[in-house]
C-alpha cells in the first residue's frame, strides 16, 4: 500500500477512536436513562436515538453542516463528531440493554444494605453490565471506521487530514487504473471490520453467560 492509503487507514483508526470516546458519556446517561424511565417523553427520546441509525448519512451529515461553526467544517473534528453520533444508536441500546438486565433485587438490596447511588452504580451495577457496554462500544468502534456519507459532507474527503478509508477507497474507484489500490483499501476496510466484529460477539456472549440465570 502507498503511503497515502497508509494514511487513511491512520486517520480512520484516529476518529474511531475519538469518535467512541465522544461517544462513552452520552450513550452511558442516554441508555440509563432509557431503561429506568417510561411514558411518552422516553418514547420520544428513544425515537430520536434512533433517528441517526435508519437515516441516510449524507441527510446527517447535512444536518451538522447547518449547525456547526464554519471553523470546524472540514476538518478532523467534524469527521469524529459525525462518526460518534452516527454509530451513537448501536452504543445506546447495548448500554440500555446491560443496565435493564441489572436485576433490581440486587440494586435494592444494595441501598438497604447503605449503599450511596453512586457506590450502586460503580459496585452493582458497572460490572454486571460492562461487558454489554464494551460490546457496544466495540461496534460504535467499528460504524465509525464504515462511515462515509454523513464524514463526506462535513469533514469532506482531505487526504492525510480527513480521508477515511472508505472516502479513500471511493477516491481510488474514481481514478484510472485505481483497482489495484481499490482491492488493497478492501481487504483492509474488510479485515478491521471482521475484528471488530468478533471482539462485539466474543463479548456479548460474555454478558450473555454473566446475565444468565
Amino acid at each position: 500500500m502507498s503511503p497515502a492509503d497508509w494514511a487513511a487507514v491512520a486517520v480512520s483508526l484516529r476518529v474511531a477512536v475519538a469518535a467512541t470516546l465522544l461517544a462513552v458519556g452520552p450513550s452511558l446517561l442516554l441508555g440509563w436513562v432509557l431503561a429506568h424511565r417510561r411514558g411518552i417523553g422516553a418514547s420520544v427520546l428513544g425515537f430520536l436515538v434512533l433517528l441517526p441509525l435508519v437515516l441516510p448519512p449524507v441527510v446527517t451529515g447535512y444536518a451538522l453542516l447547518l449547525v456547526l461553526p464554519r471553523t470546524l467544517v472540514f476538518t478532523w473534528w467534524a469527521g469524529v463528531l459525525a462518526s460518534a453520533i452516527v454509530g451513537l444508536p448501536l452504543f445506546v441500546q447495548l448500554a440500555r440493554a446491560g443496565f435493564e438486565s441489572v436485576d433490581p433485587v440486587l440494586i435494592e438490596a444494595a441501598r438497604v444494605d447503605g449503599a450511596s447511588r453512586w457506590d450502586v452504580a460503580w459496585r452493582v451495577v458497572a460490572p454486571l453490565s460492562s461487558s454489554a457496554i464494551a460490546a457496544g462500544a466495540v461496534l460504535h468502534f467499528a460504524r465509525a471506521l464504515g462511515e462515509f456519507g454523513a464524514t463526506l459532507v462535513v469533514a469532506g474527503n482531505l487526504p492525510g487530514r480527513t480521508q477515511t478509508v472508505p472516502l479513500a477507497l471511493f477516491s481510488r474507484l474514481q481514478q484510472v487504473g485505481g483497482e489495484a489500490a481499490s482491492v488493497r483499501l478492501a481487504v483492509v476496510a474488510v479485515a478491521l471490520a471482521a475484528v471488530s466484529l468478533g471482539a462485539s460477539r466474543l463479548l456479548l456472549r460474555r454478558w450473555g453467560r454473566g446475565a444468565a440465570p
